[in-house]
């Protein structure tokens, strides 16, 4: 039997403490933008002091506010499971490699699950100060504007987002399924950060995006925002989606969602 859902007020005490440690995060990365050193943790996956210091900041903010709630951090860090219906399930640096190169597109993304539903979804881009907020049910916002899905129905005008595993070969399902987008969409591209694809999606900048290499603190905030903001998720065959497996397809509309499916089926 499910949990009845917190109330009103609750979430947005909730979705406050996760704007706050989101924000907190996003400062403590330009912080370590000219003094981080880089290390090598698998073929082109970067990490940093950066990822670490951020983590532990948002995990301190939240843990002191909510203690008896449960953490799922991307950097090694979670906190023992408790009784609690609410999971904090954090990635303290989406786009990891962008913001090594100093490239401007990362992020903190911060989801609140709640008996396994996610309730709350954060994410935070400190290069443009992007602040997008959702709460289930209550729609989805980009710094106090509320944001739609386009109605985009048709594939080639569709600009559309994938990401790839890190090491891959053109062998790789995942990369048939890019390599067939090309000539098919208006555009595809490969940019490096699950989260803010998500978020722009949900903000109407993207029509769609897809992964088969993701983990829950990739995709838990940016989920809550494309729902709320009118999109489809699933997994990349149709069926429901599921946080804690590794595959996405988001799209703005139904049908796009029904096009983009059925060519990766005749694709792999």
């Amino acid at each position: 039997m499910s949990l009845e859902l917190p109330s009103a007020q609750i979430l947005e005490q909730l979705l406050f403490a996760g704007t706050k440690a989101a924000r907190l995060g996003g400062a403590m990365l330009e912080s370590w933008r000219s003094r981080f050193t880089v290390t090598e943790k698998g073929r082109a996956n970067l990490v940093t002091e950066a990822d670490f210091a951020s983590q532990k900041l948002i995990h301190d903010t939240l843990l002191n506010e909510f203690p008896d709630h449960n953490f799922l951090g991307e950097e090694d860090l979670a906190t023992r499971p408790t009784s609690s219906p609410f999971q904090w399930v954090v990635d303290p640096l989406d786009g990891t490699s962008n913001y090594v190169h100093g490239f401007p597109y990362y992020a903190v993304s911060i989801g609140l699950e709640f008996d396994g539903e996610l309730i709350v979804g954060i994410i935070y881009d400190p290069t443009r100060h992007d602040l997008f907020t959702a709460i289930k049910g209550q729609g989805a916002f980009l710094n106090g504007q509320r944001l739609s899905c386009t109605d985009v129905t048709r594939i080639e005008d569709a600009m559309c987002i994938a990401s790839l595993p890190t090491a891959t070969s053109t062998s790789d399902p995942a990369v048939k399924r890019f390599l067939s987008m090309i000539g098919r969409s208006q555009t595809v591209q490969r940019t490096g950060s699950a989260a803010l694809n998500l978020a722009y999606l949900a903000a109407g900048r993207i029509e769609a995006f897809w992964s088969s290499s993701l983990k829950p603190w990739d995709m838990a905030a940016g989920v809550l925002l494309v729902r709320e903001a009118g999109g489809k998720v699933s997994k990349l065959n149709g069926q429901s989606f599921d946080l804690y497996q590794p595959e996405i397809l988001a799209t703005a509309t139904e049908s796009l969602h029904a096009q983009i499916q059925q060519i990766f089926v005749e694709t792999t």
